[in-house]
């Protein structure tokens, strides 16, 4: 089992940054689903772990608002999602060893729970996203144990009964795919009646991986362009992207200040 002592991270803006792989992100992830299921049996008080997949986004915008900064900096495990966090890591001389999508890391991790007999819950996008990624992973992984979904638009009295049937459900992996801060927050705030494992929090994933939005072809993916693809794909994307010079800029200053 992977130590997440051994763990090597990389100081991005002030937030450490996991220099791992895919199969060691799913190594780091499953070692503190099992810590946390130990401390659980001893102690129910005790909460599950957070993973974050950031992009340069998420870590620009926590640099820059103090309340998401303190957040993202007490999560678990910061995984790097996204070629600019990729980049920025060469940039302070500290290279990792690639981008981990999240969309890829809740696949392999279904693969384990398929093959350990774990579950697993999604929550957030729309319907026909989350619903399709149900049928992606059950097509994938027969005997994949979902203990539950819904979409991520709910007033108040059905976000009660969502949190009662993760109560109820106990899963191992918590997927929640609203896009940072808003997933990281409703974990943060629920968390207390929220028996999870681990919740991992995975943006946009469930509308790629139900085909809702297309992905990048895997050619793309290599070359560490998705990004571009993307925008072609959603031009309206633009303000979102604005974030990247920025953050590059951001980390030519902390490179500097060295």
């Amino acid at each position: 089992m992977q130590s997440l002592t051994d763990i090597k991270t990389v100081d991005i803006l002030g937030f450490p940054v996991a220099d791992v792989n895919m199969v060691e992100a799913v190594a780091a992830t499953v070692a503190l689903l099992e810590q946390r299921r130990l401390a659980q049996e001893a102690d129910s008080r005790v909460t599950g772990a957070r993973i974050v997949t950031a992009n340069a986004e998420i870590l620009y915008h926590s640099f820059t608002e103090p309340v998401l900064g303190e957040m993202l900096r007490n999560a678990d495990l910061i995984i790097p999602d996204g070629v600019g966090v990729v980049k920025a890591a060469a940039m302070l001389g500290s290279p990792v060893k690639e981008r981990v999508a999240g969309a890829d890391l809740l696949v392999e991790l279904s693969a384990w729970a398929e093959a350990k007999g774990r579950s697993i819950y999604l929550l957030g996008a729309a319907a026909e996203a989350v619903e399709g990624t149900v049928a992606a992973l059950h097509a994938k992984y027969p005997a994949l144990d979902i203990a539950g979904y819904h979409s991520g638009y709910f007033d108040e009295e059905e976000k009660e009964r969502i949190l009662l049937d993760i109560q109820e459900k106990q899963p191992d992996f918590l997927f929640i795919g609203m896009g940072f801060p808003a997933q990281d927050l409703f974990f943060e705030n629920h968390k207390a009646r929220l028996p999870v494992g681990v919740m991992a929090g995975v943006g946009g994933s469930f509308d790629a991986l139900s085909g809702k939005v297309k992905r990048a072809p895997l050619w793309i993916r290599r070359i560490n362009l998705e990004w571009a693809y993307r925008f072609a794909q959603n031009p309206r994307r633009l303000g979102r992207f604005v974030a990247l010079p920025r953050f590059m800029l951001a980390v030519r200053r902390q490179k500097s200040s060295r």
